[in-house]
């Protein structure tokens, strides 16, 4: 596989997700998750056509299975997975722990914002949003991963880049190792296997921020990574890309720059008004469209 930068869009044509896998039925997915034997599944199915129930009906009435078993492959029919606490993820990540949780309900409505005013807007001539805000702990990080949770939930084709490359987080709060990612693709030194699709989340896609470079500003100026994100619009419906405090480094702007588009957050109790000021002029002087802001009520980065 060749790790150059300039033909990447090649190498992730192999590797981006692909059609999505006709919907199994509900025996084969407690299988697969095994909840089930195979021997089980047959029996139930059996015992629902004589009785006429629904399979977890049937499954239950028989005590091979439970309310949760049935929740749980109801919950991956419908496309939104069930998290168990065990399954290696941050616990930031409340939209796929507390779906139904006051935070989430809001952060659905954001993303219907989102979805109106950018992602599915015929005007908007890139898909990429950048998740920035003024200060350090006003709830980037937190905001970019459970949004793109519920993306995917949406059933949309769903990538995370993490750029902020001077204190990243996305690779703890997806549970994967981190070691690679963008500077490495940024400086020619790894390719589409960077990428990290997320098994627990069908449909999100994680590329972590990598090893810390000493020069992250001139890595993120550099004309590879628009053509890095320029590459990845064919293969995602949804791109949202981290970054650092735009108070305390200029990465955050050119982030935004290549993107084409930003979503600020700010803090309740924290937030800098001059601050958050200064910041949405600086992106329209940079050319970058405001698609909105978000007020967070979290100090999480």
């Amino acid at each position: 596989m060749n790790s150059q930068i300039l033909p990447l869009h090649r190498d992730l044509d192999l590797v981006g997700p692909g059609p999505r896998e006709p919907q199994k039925p509900i025996g084969a997915l407690l299988v697969d998750a095994g909840r089930l034997t195979e021997d089980e599944a047959e029996r139930i199915h059996d015992y629902q056509q004589k009785v006429g129930l629904p399979f977890g009906e049937a499954g239950i009435s028989m005590g091979l299975l439970t309310d949760e078993d049935v929740r749980h492959a109801l919950a991956l029919q419908f496309g939104h997975a069930s998290i168990s606490p065990d399954a290696g993820l941050g616990k930031d990540l409340v939209a796929a722990y507390e779906p139904d949780s006051p935070a989430v309900e809001h952060l659905r409505s954001l993303r219907a914002q989102l979805m109106l005013r950018w992602f599915e807007n015929e005007t908007a001539h890139q898909q990429a949003l950048a998740v920035v805000s003024a200060g350090p702990g006003e709830g980037r990080s937190y905001i970019t991963a459970n949004l793109a949770v519920l993306f995917a939930q949406m059933g949309k084709r769903t990538l995370v880049i993490d750029a902020d490359l001077r204190k990243p987080r996305q690779h703890r709060i997806f549970g994967v190792p981190g070691k690679t990612g963008l500077s490495s693709l940024l400086a020619g030194r790894a390719g589409a296997e960077v990428l990290c699709e997320i098994k627990q989340l069908p449909g999100l896609t994680l590329l972590p921020a990598g090893v810390l470079p000493p020069n992250p500003q001139e890595l993120l100026s550099r004309p590879q990574f628009q053509r890095l994100v320029q590459s990845l619009h064919g293969l995602y419906e949804v791109i949202l890309i981290d970054t650092p405090a735009a108070s305390s480094w200029a990465d955050a702007e050119t982030i935004a720059a290549r993107a084409g588009a930003a979503l600020m957050v700010t803090c309740r109790d924290r937030s800098s008004m001059p601050r958050v000021i200064k910041l949405s002029e600086d992106l329209k002087e940079f050319g970058v469209t405001v698609v909105g802001a978000v007020l967070n009520g979290a100090g999480a980065v």
